[in-house]
């Protein structure tokens, strides 16, 4: 990720790739660019929120593609609507992680220097950054973990990806993810 605060757009629009790609069986790569730009419901490269972005394409009727960019209506991905998460409930999130990537605001401070295995490192809950949860499964000694996407590329991490211990102790979840998650419908 070369901007630094624009993770909420790489989190949104990898949830709308993912979706689109389970329901039309298409995966498109689109346009975060489009986000930065043109979302005024969030600051570019300062900073944003996923369920706003996610509200931004609702409202202009879909975004394009990243091959595409600058906007062309006619090459966009349409989503209808967004759901949020309840907030503090494992469970519940889970259960939207079965069916499609959902985006999830996190605290990054103490895993920037992750390079692989299950994170389980003790964290905080200062959203600071935004990641996609593709998915969820057990390691070999029995302990579950999320399998979330980052923006900071495929260098970083296990090859651009983080595991992050699940079902941890607290209700806000490993380093925060709980507490503010969303999703986009088609």
């Amino acid at each position: 990720m070369e901007h630094a605060g624009s993770c909420w757009a790489f989190s949104a629009a990898a949830s709308i790739e993912g979706i689109n790609k389970i329901v039309k069986g298409d995966l498109i790569s689109l346009s975060e660019q489009q986000l930065f730009a043109c979302d005024n419901n969030d600051d570019g490269c300062a900073g944003g929120l996923h369920y706003r972005a996610f509200s931004y394409v609702v409202s202009i009727g879909g975004i394009t593609t990243e091959e595409n960019y600058p906007y062309e209506p006619d090459q966009a991905v349409s989503i209808t609507a967004y759901e949020i998460v309840p907030a503090n409930n494992e469970k519940l999130l889970m259960n939207a992680v079965a069916n499609q990537p959902v985006s999830v605001s996190i605290d990054s401070h103490e895993f920037q220097f992750y390079s692989g295995g299950i994170f389980d490192e003790p964290c905080g809950t200062n959203l600071n950054h935004e990641v996609t949860l593709v998915g969820y499964d057990t390691a070999d000694d029995g302990g579950p973990y999320w399998i979330a996407k980052n923006s900071w590329g495929e260098s970083w991490g296990e090859e651009g990806y983080i595991l992050l211990k699940k079902d941890v102790p607290e209700k806000e979840g490993q380093c925060g993810l709980a507490i503010r998650a969303a999703f986009p419908v088609i």
